[in-house]
């Protein structure tokens, strides 16, 4: 493996000097030397083969593998589920394996890259000692499991300087970037409202909203029995940092762990990564002022399968500030409730002092349509991706930007996750996020991180 080395030292504090657009523009991993940024830390030739470990190789981690493992070598395969690592064993036969993922980085001497597949309360425990030695890495969303996490990996992002990745494909689109395009061009003019909604309700259903919703999470509280743990499964590597309980398949096999808040954190922070990105990118977002949610009451154990969260914007520039709602389940905007916009069962309006703009993953319209019937596009000025995934594998070898790097990927990680906290709290929350607090109160501040289990820990 060849290198190029520049050596240039950035405190991990320097990052919150910086806004996240700001340092993004400046490239993070890459193209900033010519903005007069710190130069590459790492480059390699573009024909050399990287060594990639895989951390979570079922799922979204096989399709993960399968993206990077055509070009590049796998060195090491980690899983908690030996079924599956044996499986990808298989595959690959020259890669060690591991089923704790805190050893694989015992060895690393061959590893340039990591990719970040397992369930959202350990992406912290793969993601941060990966870039602490210097290791490029692409991570599945949601980047962490809470604020502070997701915090840690942005700013450790920030020292590292290495190419890194967050798993919303979707950002590749064409879609995402015509839309761009027609807001930042101004084609419905000051936008001061955007309201987010997707049908999907994984969580906590009270028994009158599954009625409702048609069931499609019964309420259900942490099971009192246990069920035998299956030969296959370390039960205590896949509880990790969290609280120990006993193995129950409402858990374990398939996504159920998902609405679960010692292991994630439901509809909110999972789709919001793909959702939230459009505003978040076409309107340059970064950290809310206010933090506003609500829904059903709270439920200890399990996040809501319907809820909204409102959140207020600062302007920038000569844009005012914006107001952005996010629903969930059977949470919906006036506007489509009432059936004065196209009744998509997801998608994102922008509402702007000249018309509104409804997009969802694949098609946008811009509305009312017959005032729109003869409007000029801005030509595309968004270049096409090469690929998600190869968008990564090109920037671990030659500094090219990605995309979705964790110095963007993180503040909309942080506003997600502060969604569910304010709704947790109930209460209407100002947010200081330079120092992580609540001025008006601080008691929300104990959701914004979690204490982890004997064994675990970040330092």
């Amino acid at each position: 493996m060849v290198f190029c080395i520049v050596s240039v030292e950035m405190k991990p504090s320097a990052f919150s000097q910086l806004s996240r657009r700001r340092f993004l523009a400046r490239g993070g991993v890459a193209a900033a030397g010519v903005l007069g940024f710190p130069a590459i830390t790492r480059c390699a030739s573009p024909n050399n083969r990287l060594g990639i470990a895989i951390i979570g190789v079922g799922g979204r981690g096989g399709g993960n593998m399968a993206e990077v493992a055509a070009t590049e070598d796998i060195v090491a395969l980690c899983d908690v589920n030996a079924a599956t690592l044996g499986e990808a064993a298989r595959r690959f036969p020259g890669a060690r394996t591991h089923r704790d993922l805190r050893e694989v980085f015992l060895k690393s001497d061959d590893i340039d890259a990591v990719v970040v597949s397992t369930t959202e309360h350990t992406h912290a425990f793969a993601t941060l000692p990966a870039l602490r030695l210097g290791k490029h890495v692409y991570s599945e969303k949601p980047l962490s499991r809470d604020v502070y996490e997701a915090r840690l990996i942005t700013e450790a992002a920030a020292t590292a300087k290495v190419a890194t990745q967050h798993g919303t494909q979707i950002h590749a689109g064409e879609n995402y970037r015509r839309v761009v395009e027609l807001i930042q061009a101004g084609a419905i003019g000051h936008v001061s409202e955007v309201h987010v909604w997707v049908s999907r309700a994984w969580g906590w259903q009270s028994p009158e909203e599954a009625q409702r919703h048609g069931d499609i999470v019964s309420s259900q509280d942490r099971p009192s029995g246990e069920m035998p743990v299956p030969a296959h499964l370390d039960w205590d590597l896949w509880i990790g940092p969290s609280p120990m309980r006993p193995y129950h398949d409402i858990y374990f096999p398939g996504p159920k762990w998902y609405r679960w808040w010692d292991f994630g954190n439901g509809t909110m922070s999972d789709l919001g990564s793909h959702w939230n990105d459009l505003p978040f990118w076409a309107l340059d977002l970064d950290a809310p002022l206010t933090i506003e949610a609500g829904g059903p009451p709270p439920h200890a154990e399990i996040a809501p399968a319907s809820m909204w969260a409102r959140y207020t914007y600062a302007a920038r520039g000569k844009r005012g500030p914006v107001a952005l709602t996010w629903y969930q389940g059977t949470e919906q905007p006036a506007l489509l409730r009432d059936k004065k916009i196209p009744g998509w069962d997801s998608g994102v309006l922008f509402v702007g002092d000249e018309g509104m703009l409804l997009s969802d993953y694949d098609k946008h319209l811009l509305l009312p349509e017959n005032k729109f019937a003869s409007f000029q596009r801005p030509k595309p000025s968004i270049a096409p991706s090469i690929g998600h995934h190869q968008e990564w594998l090109h920037a671990c070898k030659t500094g090219a930007p990605t995309t979705c790097p964790f110095s963007y990927a993180g503040p909309l990680t942080e506003a997600n996750h502060l969604g569910n906290v304010a709704y947790r709290a109930g209460k209407t929350l100002e947010w200081d996020a330079k120092n992580l607090r609540f001025p008006n109160h601080p008691a929300a501040e104990s959701l914004l991180r979690r204490e982890y289990r004997a064994g675990w820990k970040l330092t």
